[in-house]
């Protein structure tokens, strides 16, 4: 596993030792009827390589799994690879920030889904095929370039309250950039950022009381279960904890927002987003939140976020050319959960499931998938599988053609005849014949 989950190594060097794992006759534990669509790995932050998080969710249970990391698409070769050789389904896209529209409007002042900004929304983009993966990375470009501007201003904020505490300042090249995977092709993140800082607070105030006594000192309000784990010497991860409570109740002080991409800033408006997705066959998503009452990851305080005004949001959408949206169950109430399928079947738009992986205590696998009343959004991901691959071959197979906004049926229709022929594909049935079996069915 060791090789395997290697940032330093290539990706044909981490896919050989993969390959060379499972010749040595590899157990798994039988499949589970569920799906994770939006794990991140070090591509943006995480401590998984593609391969070493296609391993962790086969060691799991699970047979199908997407990958969505911010502001990049560098790990999709690898990922499509892995699992394909582990014998699962795979999606592959990318997370991203946009403005929801102009600077003016009923959203630009409030808080979507993103706990930093007001009128900034998380979206993803889902099933990219593989010939789109350049123009992807031309598309992400600027943002990325621009990120990594705006972090390193934010690093010299970290350092200079470093500096009143007495603290030694963290190197934002070898600290910051060095951990990202950003000279590949990856982003770095206000993550990598208070990676960076706790690492430099762990060495500098110590482990253990030492470390939760130094924290005091900052201000920072520890729940107890936190506090335990914060204050626990042997704990293995620490740096990951603490980034989590740094995130959600410190990274205000530091926080620069980020502007739009014309002024040199790093966020496309949705509209360009939904255009550019909509232009490559694959499908936007806005990724609902709701509001937060306890977070699971520990990485975000109570607060509220769309639920107020969802109806106006999904209208709004629906105007801006959103045909998805995304969300968590383990996140969200089950009248969170019925209220965004009732707005989605209202508005014709695919429901999409994920949980975000981003740090070693989280699970791989959603239990809450496994409830027969979800079982509509593990199909939806088999469905997505079967839509990157044959649009792969044949651009304009996808499984939301072109632009048009399907009814209710016509969508479900889609997803039963898609579905299974991306459990196929996993079973290793030739894309060539997929895509036949498509056409069969598009003129019958």
């Amino acid at each position: 596993m060791q090789t395997i989950n290697n940032p330093a190594l290539s990706q044909e060097e981490r896919l050989a030792a993969l390959r060379a794992h499972l010749a040595t006759g590899a157990q798994f534990p039988d499949w589970l009827p569920e799906s994770n669509n939006h794990i991140h790995t070090c591509y943006s932050f995480s401590p998984y390589t593609p391969s070493g998080a296609a391993l962790r969710a086969r060691q799991a249970g699970l047979r199908v799994i997407g990958s969505v990391d911010h502001d990049s698409l560098a790990a999709a070769p690898e990922m499509s690879a892995a699992c394909a050789a582990l014998g699962m389904g795979s999606v592959t896209g990318f997370e991203i920030r946009a403005f929801l529209h102009g600077e003016e409007g009923a959203f630009s002042d409030r808080k979507l889904n993103n706990p930093d900004s007001a009128g900034i929304a998380y979206l993803t983009v889902q099933g990219v095929p593989a010939w789109a993966r350049e123009q992807v990375a031309e598309f992400l470009d600027p943002v990325r370039s621009a990120r990594r501007e705006r972090t390193l201003a934010m690093a010299e904020k970290a350092n200079q309250i470093l500096d009143s505490l007495g603290l030694e300042r963290f190197d934002p090249e070898a600290d910051l950039m060095g951990i990202s995977q950003f000279a590949n092709g990856g982003t770095v993140t206000e993550r990598h950022l208070l990676a960076a800082m706790a690492t430099a607070l762990i060495r500098g105030f110590g482990r253990g009381e030492a470390l939760v006594s130094g924290l005091a000192t900052m201000g920072l309000e520890l729940s107890e279960p936190v506090r335990a784990q914060l204050a626990d010497e042997g704990n293995p991860h620490l740096m990951y904890d603490l980034l989590g409570v740094m995130k959600a109740e410190y990274l205000n002080r530091i926080y620069i927002q980020p502007g739009r991409i014309r002024d040199g800033g790093e966020c496309y408006s949705a509209a360009e987003v939904v255009a550019f997705a909509d232009s490559i066959g694959a499908i936007a998503t806005y990724a609902y939140l709701g509001d937060v009452t306890a977070s699971p990851t520990g990485d975000k305080k109570a607060e509220k976020f769309e639920d107020e005004f969802l109806d106006e949001l999904f209208a709004e959408l629906n105007r801006i050319g959103f045909r998805a949206v995304t969300y968590m169950p383990p996140r969200n109430t089950n009248a969170q959960i019925e209220r965004i399928h009732d707005l989605s079947v209202r508005h014709g738009m695919l429901e999409i499931s994920g949980v975000d992986i981003n740090q070693p205590r989280q699970s791989f696998t959603c239990p809450e998938l496994r409830r027969p009343e979800l079982a509509s959004l593990n199909e939806a991901t088999w469905a997505l599988v079967a839509h990157e691959a044959v649009s792969t071959l044949e651009p304009g197979l996808g499984l939301l053609p072109g632009t048009a906004r399907l009814t209710p049926d016509q969508l479900a229709g889609r997803i039963a005849r898609y579905a299974p022929l991306g459990r196929a594909l996993a079973d290793g049935m030739p894309v060539e014949d997929a895509v036949a079996a498509l056409r069969g069915k598009e003129h019958s």
